[in-house]
C-alpha cells in the first residue's frame, strides 16, 4: 500500500503502530528522533509521516519546519501524532501546517481506516 514514516521515541507506541500499519499492508520507517525523522523523510520518499510532537532532541513543530523548508520534502504529507489532545491542539496543529491529526492513545480499532483516509 503505502510507505509510512512513524516518528515517535517511545518503544512501546512505535511497536503498536508498526504492527497496525504492517498489518493493513503499509511498509514502515521508525526514527526515535525528529533529526532522524528528517534524514528518512529525505532519504525513505515515506507517502505519509506521522510526526510526534513531543521528541527528545527537537520538538515536531520545529521538525516539520525543517521538512516544509527544504525542497525535497516540502510537499510531504505530514501528521501530527500526538498526546497532546486538549481543546484548540488540533486547530494548532493545522494552523501550524500539518496536514492532519491524530490524537495518542491509538484506538486500535480505527486507526488504519484513519491513516488510509490521511493518505494522499
Amino acid at each position: 500500500m503505502a510507505r509510512i514514516l512513524l516518528v515517535e521515541d517511545m518503544p512501546a507506541n512505535q511497536a503498536l503502530v508498526d504492527k497496525l500499519l504492517r498489518r493493513d499492508g503499509h511498509e514502515v520507517l521508525i526514527a526515535e528522533t525528529g533529526a532522524r525523522g528528517i534524514e528518512l523523510a529525505h532519504e525513505g520518499r515515506p507517502d505519509l509521516v506521522l510526526m510526534d510532537i513531543a521528541l527528545p532532541d527537537m520538538d515536531g513543530w520545529r521538525a516539520l519546519d525543517v521538512l516544509r523548508g527544504e525542497a525535497g520534502t516540502a510537499s510531504l504529507r505530514v501528521v501530527a501524532f500526538t498526546a497532546h489532545a486538549m481543546l484548540g491542539d488540533r486547530s494548532r496543529a493545522l494552523s501550524a501546517g500539518f496536514d492532519g491529526y491524530l490524537p495518542k492513545p491509538v484506538d486500535v480499532a480505527t486507526f488504519a481506516t484513519t491513516v488510509r483516509e490521511l493518505l494522499p
